[in-house]
């Protein structure tokens, strides 16, 4: 079996299904973990299935494991890194004007991260309504979840949290739907996915909402090629740090050997494409073993492993993507740059 993924655990190794009632300020909160069946033989997988293709690739869901979390959360401070300022401005503008639809209401926010963006939203809540609200925060990271809720939780202690350990991308069923709810997919997390893989998702989100149903969706906007590659390649160095960490993740997860310091981190803009591109350059021809192969990887020099791509957009892009569901176009809000734009649509 020439080339084959050969892979066998003794012991199969589950993520936890957990139901928990956490108590935080005398509060209490849930959080369900619903990665039961994501076993670590699919893992190792979908991991190997990349680095054994022509074009070498890891998925950049392998980002977030903790470290990686903690990772991005620093990133999201960088001066170059422009998209999370503009889209708090955007959303204390986009707040005062939905203040009215902020009670009895499920607040969801798919890919939640830190609690920054969100906390904007549940700042213009009206005292009065807060009871009603819940939220409820859906990520592939436990750890961020639960450091996300308690630092609202001390912010907004009248709210109800839900916290939810899913992947949007299959699990968004899991989502309550027994009221009104508003959907955030915050961070131009869509841009992450291929054109039709986002239509694909889009389509996925509009079957999951009810009719009445509102989303905020993010978009980093199509703009000077100088300004995005600055973004991607910060003069700290974490966003390097950032993308080198998947490697670790692999080698805990597939049992590879990489070593980071083979690598430096690569990102440039794809005009042709929109979209930056993240790789991950070997310094040299590397050797790389596997305990679930039956041949080594090889890498020559200079050859990539591609973990990222982050797809800019138009306004014609935008209104493309979004045919994908059954929407009624309310707003588009942009900054004066027009270098970042979250749309309001609501579920027909």
């Amino acid at each position: 079996m020439n080339g084959a993924i050969i892979i066998i655990l003794s012991k199969p190794e589950f993520l936890n299904n957990m139901e928990y009632n956490i108590s935080d300020n005398n509060q209490k909160y849930t959080l369900n973990n619903y990665l039961k069946q994501r076993s670590l033989n699919g893992h190792s997988e979908k991991i190997l299935k990349g680095l054994t293709s022509p074009q070498k690739y890891i998925s950049s869901m392998f980002f977030y494991d903790d470290y990686g979390s903690e990772l991005f959360e620093q990133i999201t401070a960088l001066p170059e890194y422009y998209p999370p300022r503009i889209e708090i401005n955007l959303l204390k503008k986009i707040s005062g004007m939905i203040k009215d639809e902020l009670s009895e209401v499920d607040i969801v926010e798919l890919g939640s991260g830190d609690c920054s963006k969100i906390s904007v939203l549940l700042d213009s809540v009206s005292q009065k309504y807060l009871k009603t609200i819940r939220y409820l925060p859906l990520d592939v990271c436990q750890e961020a979840i639960q450091k996300s809720l308690s630092i609202l939780i001390k912010q907004f202690p009248d709210i109800k949290y839900h916290g939810i350990v899913a992947d949007f991308l299959t699990q968004l069923y899991l989502i309550p739907n027994s009221r009104k709810r508003i959907f955030c997919f915050f961070g131009s997390t869509i841009g992450n996915f291929s054109r039709e893989k986002a239509k694909q998702l889009i389509g996925e989100i509009d079957s999951t909402m009810n009719s009445g149903d509102m989303l905020l969706l993010s978009f980093d906007m199509v703009k000077d090629k100088n300004i995005i590659e600055k973004a991607y390649n910060d003069s700290k160095g974490i966003t390097a740090q950032f993308n080198l960490n998947i490697l670790k993740v692999a080698n805990k997860i597939a049992k590879t050997n990489f070593n980071t310091d083979d690598f430096q981190h690569l990102a440039y803009y794809n005009q042709q494409h929109s979209r930056i591109e993240m790789h991950l350059k070997a310094k040299k021809d590397i050797n790389i073993t596997c305990p679930y192969l039956d041949h080594n990887i090889i890498l020559k020099e200079g050859e990539t492993i591609h973990t990222e791509n982050s797809y800019k957009f138009t306004n014609k892009s935008i209104q493309n993507l979004t045919k994908a569901g059954q929407f009624k176009f309310n707003n588009i809000f942009t900054d004066n740059n027009n270098w970042f734009s979250i749309i309001q649509i609501i579920k027909i």
